[in-house]
């Protein structure tokens, strides 16, 4: 991978391929946190949770339909865990 691997600058529809581009740009040192940060308009709570949701779902979570499953089965998690602990 190298720097002509990273979106442009004027990106704006956030893709799965793209998210992971920047996360591994970041990752081996081709681009700067605070430098992506600027480039792409994303804040650090953005960046991280692409990082984080790769780290624990894999890069197929960084898909829109991957992130509503996650988000509804913590959702179903949560409310299983309030329904126990009554």
């Amino acid at each position: 991978m190298t720097r002509a691997d990273l979106p442009p600058a004027n990106t704006r529809r956030w893709v799965a391929s793209r998210k992971i581009l920047v996360v591994r740009g970041v990752l081996y040192g081709l681009i700067g946190l605070s430098d992506a940060k600027k480039k792409y308009g994303i804040s650090d709570e953005e960046f991280n949770s692409w990082v984080s949701l790769v780290a624990e779902h894999g890069v197929e979570a960084l898909k829109a339909t991957a992130l509503k499953k996650i988000d509804n089965l913590r959702e179903s998690v949560k409310n299983d865990s309030t329904v126990t602990s009554d």
